[in-house]
Protein backbone atom coordinates (compact mmCIF):
# COMPACT_ATOMS: atom_id res chain seq x y z
CA UNK A 1 0.00 0.00 0.00
CA UNK A 2 1.49 3.33 -0.82
CA UNK A 3 2.42 5.83 1.79
CA UNK A 4 -0.50 8.44 2.11
CA UNK A 5 0.85 11.87 1.41
CA UNK A 6 1.05 14.79 4.40
CA UNK A 7 -1.55 17.21 4.68
CA UNK A 8 -0.61 20.41 4.09
CA UNK A 9 -2.36 23.89 5.58
CA UNK A 10 -2.15 26.71 3.35
CA UNK A 11 -2.09 29.93 4.86
CA UNK A 12 -5.07 32.12 4.78
CA UNK A 13 -4.51 34.47 1.82
CA UNK A 14 -5.13 38.24 2.41
CA UNK A 15 -8.03 40.21 0.89
CA UNK A 16 -7.13 42.17 -2.16
CA UNK A 17 -6.26 45.89 -1.84
CA UNK A 18 -9.53 47.31 -3.68
CA UNK A 19 -11.59 44.39 -1.07
CA UNK A 20 -9.39 45.78 1.95
CA UNK A 21 -10.28 49.35 0.60
CA UNK A 22 -13.84 48.90 0.39
CA UNK A 23 -13.94 47.11 4.24
CA UNK A 24 -12.56 50.65 5.73
CA UNK A 25 -15.23 52.45 3.19
CA UNK A 26 -18.01 50.37 4.87
CA UNK A 27 -17.10 50.75 8.70
CA UNK A 28 -16.54 54.71 7.96
CA UNK A 29 -20.11 54.93 6.53
CA UNK A 30 -21.49 52.93 9.28
CA UNK A 31 -19.75 55.06 11.98
CA UNK A 32 -21.07 58.37 9.52
CA UNK A 33 -24.17 57.10 10.53
CA UNK A 34 -24.43 56.29 14.26
CA UNK A 35 -22.44 60.14 14.30
CA UNK A 36 -25.44 61.73 12.36
CA UNK A 37 -27.92 59.63 14.77
CA UNK A 38 -26.50 60.59 18.04
CA UNK A 39 -26.55 64.37 16.72
CA UNK A 40 -30.11 64.29 15.18
CA UNK A 41 -30.93 62.69 19.08
CA UNK A 42 -29.20 65.53 20.69
CA UNK A 43 -30.85 68.62 18.41
CA UNK A 44 -34.39 66.76 19.33
CA UNK A 45 -33.81 67.36 22.75
CA UNK A 46 -32.26 70.27 22.47
CA UNK A 47 -35.88 71.83 20.66
CA UNK A 48 -38.42 69.98 23.19
CA UNK A 49 -36.54 70.38 26.44
CA UNK A 50 -37.53 69.38 30.15
CA UNK A 51 -34.44 70.59 31.84
CA UNK A 52 -35.38 71.17 35.67
CA UNK A 53 -33.28 73.66 36.65
CA UNK A 54 -34.35 77.02 37.89
CA UNK A 55 -33.09 79.81 39.07
CA UNK A 56 -34.94 80.15 41.91
CA UNK A 57 -32.97 81.39 45.17
CA UNK A 58 -31.83 78.91 48.05
CA UNK A 59 -34.22 80.20 50.26
CA UNK A 60 -37.20 79.68 47.47
CA UNK A 61 -36.21 75.88 46.65
CA UNK A 62 -36.08 74.61 50.48
CA UNK A 63 -39.85 76.56 50.74
CA UNK A 64 -40.97 74.47 48.04
CA UNK A 65 -41.86 71.04 47.61
CA UNK A 66 -41.66 68.53 45.30
CA UNK A 67 -44.31 65.44 44.83
CA UNK A 68 -43.35 64.31 41.33
CA UNK A 69 -40.46 64.60 38.97
CA UNK A 70 -40.60 67.53 37.41
CA UNK A 71 -43.76 69.23 39.46
CA UNK A 72 -42.88 72.13 42.51
CA UNK A 73 -45.60 73.07 44.75
CA UNK A 74 -45.21 76.20 47.01
CA UNK A 75 -46.63 76.87 50.59
CA UNK A 76 -49.18 79.17 50.73
CA UNK A 77 -46.79 81.56 52.88
CA UNK A 78 -43.80 81.36 50.53
CA UNK A 79 -44.95 81.56 47.25
CA UNK A 80 -43.13 83.69 44.82
CA UNK A 81 -44.68 86.91 42.75
CA UNK A 82 -45.59 86.17 39.09
CA UNK A 83 -44.66 88.34 36.91
CA UNK A 84 -48.02 90.00 35.43
CA UNK A 85 -47.09 89.68 31.36
CA UNK A 86 -48.70 91.82 28.51
CA UNK A 87 -48.37 91.56 25.08
CA UNK A 88 -49.83 90.47 21.73
CA UNK A 89 -51.75 87.38 21.41
CA UNK A 90 -51.11 85.41 18.24
CA UNK A 91 -54.36 86.27 17.05
CA UNK A 92 -53.18 89.73 17.11
CA UNK A 93 -55.09 91.28 20.05
CA UNK A 94 -53.57 92.43 23.17
CA UNK A 95 -53.24 90.64 27.13
CA UNK A 96 -52.34 92.01 30.14
CA UNK A 97 -52.37 89.26 33.20
CA UNK A 98 -52.89 92.05 35.53
CA UNK A 99 -56.69 91.94 33.84
CA UNK A 100 -57.31 88.29 35.55
CA UNK A 101 -55.78 89.71 39.11
CA UNK A 102 -58.10 87.79 41.33
CA UNK A 103 -58.61 84.57 39.23
CA UNK A 104 -56.52 81.46 39.13
CA UNK A 105 -54.06 81.55 36.11
CA UNK A 106 -52.79 78.59 34.54
CA UNK A 107 -49.57 79.28 32.06
CA UNK A 108 -48.71 76.64 29.67
CA UNK A 109 -45.21 77.28 27.52
CA UNK A 110 -46.06 75.34 23.99
CA UNK A 111 -44.77 75.01 20.50
CA UNK A 112 -46.66 73.69 17.59
CA UNK A 113 -43.24 71.49 16.78
CA UNK A 114 -43.33 69.93 19.76
CA UNK A 115 -44.31 66.68 20.34
CA UNK A 116 -45.17 66.44 24.18
CA UNK A 117 -47.05 69.73 23.44
CA UNK A 118 -49.60 68.15 20.84
CA UNK A 119 -49.62 65.10 24.01
CA UNK A 120 -51.15 67.40 26.38
CA UNK A 121 -53.29 69.62 24.76
CA UNK A 122 -56.41 67.40 25.10
CA UNK A 123 -55.64 67.69 28.73
CA UNK A 124 -55.05 71.30 29.14
CA UNK A 125 -58.42 72.03 26.91
CA UNK A 126 -60.53 69.56 29.33
CA UNK A 127 -59.33 71.05 32.56
CA UNK A 128 -59.63 74.95 30.97
CA UNK A 129 -63.37 74.15 30.49
CA UNK A 130 -64.19 72.11 33.58
CA UNK A 131 -62.86 75.13 36.12
CA UNK A 132 -63.76 78.02 33.78
CA UNK A 133 -66.49 78.20 36.49
CA UNK A 134 -63.97 78.04 39.45
CA UNK A 135 -62.54 80.97 38.21
CA UNK A 136 -59.60 79.73 36.46
CA UNK A 137 -58.45 81.22 32.99
CA UNK A 138 -55.51 79.59 30.92
CA UNK A 139 -53.17 81.71 28.65
CA UNK A 140 -51.16 80.27 26.21
CA UNK A 141 -47.16 81.47 25.45
CA UNK A 142 -46.24 80.03 22.23
CA UNK A 143 -42.78 80.26 22.00
CA UNK A 144 -40.42 79.48 18.89
CA UNK A 145 -43.19 79.13 16.88
CA UNK A 146 -44.51 81.04 13.49
CA UNK A 147 -48.51 82.51 13.33
CA UNK A 148 -49.48 80.20 10.70
CA UNK A 149 -48.54 76.84 12.74
CA UNK A 150 -50.08 78.36 16.35
CA UNK A 151 -53.29 78.90 15.58
CA UNK A 152 -53.47 75.78 13.13
CA UNK A 153 -52.66 73.73 16.12
CA UNK A 154 -55.46 75.52 18.02
CA UNK A 155 -57.39 75.07 15.15
CA UNK A 156 -56.76 70.91 15.45
CA UNK A 157 -57.16 70.53 19.24
CA UNK A 158 -60.09 73.04 20.09
CA UNK A 159 -58.05 75.44 22.13
CA UNK A 160 -59.59 78.70 22.40
CA UNK A 161 -57.99 80.31 24.96
CA UNK A 162 -55.13 83.03 24.48
CA UNK A 163 -51.86 82.37 24.01
CA UNK A 164 -49.05 84.99 23.78
CA UNK A 165 -46.61 85.44 20.68
CA UNK A 166 -42.80 85.06 22.45
CA UNK A 167 -41.22 83.74 19.38
CA UNK A 168 -37.99 84.75 21.00
CA UNK A 169 -38.59 83.80 24.80
CA UNK A 170 -38.45 87.32 26.17
CA UNK A 171 -41.90 86.65 28.90
CA UNK A 172 -40.11 83.72 29.60
CA UNK A 173 -37.21 86.02 30.74
CA UNK A 174 -39.75 87.69 33.37
CA UNK A 175 -39.90 84.55 35.69
CA UNK A 176 -35.59 84.64 36.93
CA UNK A 177 -34.94 81.27 35.58
CA UNK A 178 -37.97 79.53 37.16
CA UNK A 179 -38.95 78.07 33.89
CA UNK A 180 -35.85 77.50 31.70
CA UNK A 181 -35.88 78.56 28.05
CA UNK A 182 -35.72 75.12 26.94
CA UNK A 183 -38.34 73.84 29.14
CA UNK A 184 -41.23 73.10 26.27
CA UNK A 185 -44.03 72.30 27.34
CA UNK A 186 -43.85 74.06 31.04
CA UNK A 187 -46.47 75.23 33.42
CA UNK A 188 -46.96 77.85 36.20
CA UNK A 189 -50.30 78.22 38.01
CA UNK A 190 -50.43 81.54 39.77
CA UNK A 191 -52.85 81.97 42.57
CA UNK A 192 -56.05 84.75 43.08
CA UNK A 193 -53.16 86.75 44.88
CA UNK A 194 -50.62 86.70 41.93
CA UNK A 195 -48.14 84.30 43.59
CA UNK A 196 -46.50 81.19 41.71
CA UNK A 197 -48.52 78.38 43.17
CA UNK A 198 -47.32 75.66 41.16
CA UNK A 199 -44.77 75.07 38.88
CA UNK A 200 -44.83 72.16 35.78
CA UNK A 201 -41.62 71.53 33.66
CA UNK A 202 -42.52 69.04 30.86
CA UNK A 203 -45.74 67.35 29.64
CA UNK A 204 -48.59 67.20 32.50
CA UNK A 205 -51.59 65.52 32.63
CA UNK A 206 -54.95 65.87 33.39
CA UNK A 207 -54.93 64.50 36.91
CA UNK A 208 -52.18 66.41 38.06
CA UNK A 209 -53.25 69.80 36.59
CA UNK A 210 -56.85 69.16 37.37
CA UNK A 211 -56.22 68.39 41.04
CA UNK A 212 -53.53 71.67 41.69
CA UNK A 213 -55.96 74.35 39.85
CA UNK A 214 -59.20 73.10 42.02
CA UNK A 215 -56.85 72.85 45.04
CA UNK A 216 -56.15 76.73 44.13
CA UNK A 217 -59.53 77.68 43.36
CA UNK A 218 -60.98 76.50 46.55
CA UNK A 219 -58.26 78.71 48.35
CA UNK A 220 -59.62 81.91 49.66
CA UNK A 221 -57.36 85.33 49.04
CA UNK A 222 -53.96 84.85 50.85
CA UNK A 223 -53.98 80.99 50.73
CA UNK A 224 -56.42 79.50 53.04
CA UNK A 225 -59.11 77.32 52.35
CA UNK A 226 -62.99 77.93 52.11
CA UNK A 227 -64.35 75.51 54.02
Amino acid sequence: MAPTAPRTHSAPTAPPPADRRADRSRLRTRVRWRASGVVAAALLLAACGTSTTSGSSDTEKAAASSTQEGLTEYPAGKRPTAPMLSGETITGDQLDLADLRGKVIVLNVWGSWCAPCRAEAPDLKKVSEETRDLGVRFVGINTRDNDAAAKAFERNYGITYPSFRDPDGKLLLGFDGRIPLSAVPSSVIIDRDGRIAARIIGRTTYTTLSELVKDLAAEKNGGGTDK
